[in-house]
């Protein structure tokens, strides 16, 4: 049925996939709608998908991250090696957190639950989200361990035919800081997978399927066609490159060498930095999650993902190094370093279609988690005042890289995709108030295209009392480069109100009558900054991105009292 000529029955196939792709865009818009954590109904981390009864992702909801979504893909063969297919039954959710068969830390729950049409078992239902809260240390670099890190969840049942698993929610509500939050996300969770199953079984009877194995060949057989015939369109041969975090220890060095071939992209990460002591480390599949994404942004950005079209994209990942950390290493921030593989990636395709690629951004989102009350302060004060407890993740995002064509985004997320968490959203559950989010001039590295911009951010509680700051920032020590000729990205800067600086990861305290201070990367700039439209700096000067001094300086602009640009001033300067 894969290779079926008619053309009506293949546009009836490719109507039946578009469905799919609704469905499972339901899917995840119910668990935004039902969600309890505010990293998913405001910032939208999460991934869901439909698989075939052999685990393999045929569809994925457009909402979600590339991290979630791609080490998703792999996660439902572990749930089915555990509980094979034979012993589903109708209402059964199966969930875990375990970050060797997840996504890559304990702060993921993943669910997968079966589909059944005509008491059949047609299909599988997954979904990843963030949780706040899971116990231990709270999601930051500090731990030694991933037992230190909070509860560790096997695959387990969570709910057997429609029962809840009581025993299952006592132990998490006994081992959260936020028991009722993290109990309605595990029900949103198995909710909206049982909302994309009856989505599903109305398709399949619109349609007259039995069986979801026929559509699964069609979509398998065309993504993978459609997948190998971009990267033919590639020049074969091998390309290197490299990138540096800041790391936790010491820099990070993290090395690729990518060789092209006309059936498959493979990828070694041969001469990568070892293993941290803390909780950077990157599981597997999270690694060969975002490096196959920033793979895909280029080579095949068009084509739906699903198992066929990520085939391809194959992964060396040494032992020892900081991209294959084994059990029991801490992982709980994997995603600062995992963040920078689509940089990483595109250093080594920039070698080979340099029009196709951007400059290297922000990349590592920056999400502080704040903590407040008897967990920070201890139990008493003395006489000073106290703020409730409370526990929260703000999601905010530096600026993106310069494109080929087009400027870089400001204050986006990128690769990670995830929204920006409304100020309002932070101050309605926690007693903060954000003082200042605000674009930061000059931020963005100049170029024919200029980075993104980032961001400037001041955060206290309620009446300037104590709270505490898990950072797990990066892009500090090492800006964003630019690429043809672009400018660096600027730094980020992390530290108090009062000038005190703060260490770039780790749990700290920001004292009583004292504020956080946060300011975010801006992307690399591409291309030589004197070649750059005069009229495009003249609109960044009036927007406030880029100071007339610079626009003169750098960009060799000069311009009128109006703030239009002095087009023979400039061609002085320039020539």
């Amino acid at each position: 049925m894969a290779n079926e000529t008619n053309p009506l029955a293949r546009i009836h196939r490719q109507i039946m996939w578009n469905r799919l792709i609704a469905v499972v865009e339901e899917q995840a818009r119910i668990m935004i709608r039902t969600a309890f954590s505010t990293t998913v109904r405001e910032a939208g981390d999460l991934s869901a998908g439909v698989f075939d009864l052999q685990g393999r992702m045929m569809a994925q909801a457009v909402t979600g991250t590339p991290g979630h979504v791609n080490s998703m893909a792999e996660s439902v063969g572990h749930f089915l090696k555990k509980f094979p297919i034979g012993t589903m039954h109708p209402g059964d959710h199966y969930i875990t957190n375990d970050p060797w068969l997840g996504t890559g830390h304990l702060h993921d729950l993943t669910v997968v639950s079966p589909a059944f049409h005509n008491g059949r078992i047609v299909g599988l239902f997954a979904n990843t989200a963030h949780v706040i809260d899971v116990g231990g240390l709270g999601m930051g670099p500090e731990g030694r361990s991933v037992f230190e890190e909070g509860m560790y969840i096997p695959i387990i049942r969570c709910f057997e035919q429609g029962k809840p698993n009581e025993t299952f929610f006592d132990f998490i509500r006994a081992g959260s800081r936020l028991p009722v939050e993290l109990e309605g996300d595990v029900y949103s969770l198995c909710a909206c997978n049982d909302a994309g199953a009856r989505r599903l079984v109305e398709m399949m009877d619109e349609f007259e399927l039995e069986s979801l194995d026929p559509l699964a060949d069609f979509i398998f057989d065309n993504s993978l066609r459609a997948t190998l015939a971009e990267i033919r369109r590639l020049p074969v041969g091998t390309f290197s490159s490299e990138i540096w975090s800041d790391g936790y220890e010491e820099p990070v060095r993290l090395a690729a060498q990518m060789r092209i071939f006309d059936d498959r992209i493979e990828v070694d990460f041969d001469g990568t930095s070892g293993l941290s002591s803390r909780g950077i480390n990157v599981p597997p599949a999270y690694c060969r999650a975002y490096a196959c994404f920033g793979i895909k942004c280029v080579v095949a950005p068009d084509i739906p993902n699903n198992w066929a079209s990520l085939a391809p994209f194959q992964m060396k990942i040494p032992e020892g190094c900081i991209l294959n950390a084994p059990h029991p290493y801490p992982v709980s921030v994997r995603h600062v370093i995992g963040h920078l593989l689509p940089d990483l990636m595109m250093g080594c395709l920039h070698q080979a279609v340099p029009d196709r690629v951007t400059a290297e951004g922000a990349s590592a989102l920056w999400n502080p988690p704040l903590r407040g009350g008897s967990s920070v302060s201890g139990q008493a004060r003395g006489n000073k005042p106290v703020i409730g407890d409370f526990e929260i993740i703000t999601f905010n995002s530096g600026g993106t890289g310069a494109r080929p064509m087009q400027d870089g985004l400001n204050a986006t997320a990128f690769p990670s995709g995830v929204r920006t968490m409304p100020v309002e959203a932070t101050e309605n559950v926690a007693p903060l108030i954000i003082w200042r989010k605000e674009l930061k001039p000059n931020s963005g590295g100049a170029g024919r295209t200029r980075g993104g911009t980032g961001q400037i951010m001041e955060i206290a509680t309620k009446g300037d009392l104590e709270f505490s700051v898990n950072a797990s920032f990066d892009r500090i020590a090492h800006a964003p480069k630019g690429r043809d000729g672009g400018k660096d990205g600027t730094s980020g800067v992390v530290k108090r109100k009062s000038g005190v600086m703060l260490r770039t990861k780790g749990f700290q305290i920001i004292p009583d009558g004292d504020r956080l201070i946060l300011e975010l990367p801006g992307g690399a700039g591409m291309g030589n900054p004197t070649t750059r439209e005069p009229e495009l700096v003249a609109r960044d000067v009036q927007d406030g991105l880029v100071s007339p001094e610079n626009a003169q300086s750098i960009y060799r602009v000069a311009l009128n009292r109006d703030g239009t640009p002095d087009l023979v001033a400039t061609y002085a300067l320039r020539n």
